[in-house]
Order: structure tokens, then sequence, then C-alpha cells
């Protein structure tokens, strides 16, 4: 990603604008700028009175899970290691957390905690049984059909 132009450039670009030293299309031709980012830095100078760029301190939203909802996590991994993204999800809401079933995958990779459970498998290793009563292709056989 490209680097911001200095503040250097915005302090002088909008005092020759406020001197009138031509328009912002003008002024950026001669500043070897966009228009737009002229128009950009103009808006922002209106709004807030300042030259200088105004430093971003946090991008997006500030995450609805604080300290209190991850040590709720952990505790509860720690009792019950083989609960599901969606267990956890479902009891975060019963303490007043509202969480995407993805985001819980996030914040516990955040927390250092890394999850593999499928839902949809049976909790204990007993092969699923076929529609038809035949045996299950997850089983690996004696011998090998192409190698003889």
């Amino acid at each position: 990603m490209p680097l911001p132009y200095s503040d250097d450039l915005r302090r002088k670009f909008l005092e020759a604008y406020e001197t009138g030293a031509g328009s912002l299309q003008k002024l950026a031709e001669r500043f070897c700028v966009s228009w737009q980012w002229g128009k950009k830095i103009r808006g922002q100078q209106k709004r807030t009175g300042q030259n200088e760029r105004i430093p971003q301190s946090h991008h997006g939203p500030i995450s609805r899970v604080r300290d209190a909802a991850r040590e709720s996590l952990r505790k509860w991994l720690q009792q019950q290691p083989d609960l599901t993204e969606l267990e956890l999800r479902e009891r975060l809401q019963a303490i007043g957390v509202r969480i995407s079933k993805s985001r819980v995958g996030q914040v516990l990779r955040e927390m250092g905690l890394r999850r593999k459970k499928n839902p949809c498998m049976r909790k204990n290793a007993t092969p699923r049984r076929t529609s038809n009563g035949a045996k299950s292709s997850l089983r690996k056989s004696g011998r090998s059909r192409r190698n003889g």
C-alpha cells in the first residue's frame, strides 16, 4: 500500500489555495497530485480546521468480545475442550455477547486457541452406518486392489 503524502506537501498545497494562487485543479497540476486528493484534503481542512493529516487511531468497529468474554471462553474450553464454535457462540449469547460463528473462530485464533471440531461428526469414533447397511468406505482394506 502506498504511503500518504507528507504533511509538508499538504500544508503547502492548502496555503497556496488559501492565498489564491489558483483553483484546486490548477494547484493539483502544479503540485503533481490528483485533483480528487486536493478536494479531499480541502474538505478535511474545512471540517477540522487543520492543515496536517489526522492520525487514524483504529480501523473498523470495536470488538464486542471484551476481556471478560475472552476469559469465559478460555474457562469453558478448559472445562470442556470439545465444544464447537456454534456451542461457544450460544454460550456467549447467553451472557449477552452477540457474535457470529465465524467471529468466534477469529477470536479463538487471536487468543492462540485452535479449534478443529466438525459439528456434523459424532462425538465418538464410531463410524457411521451407510443407508443400505453395507460396510463403510472409510475403513481401509487389508490389501490394495491397485498394487495387487
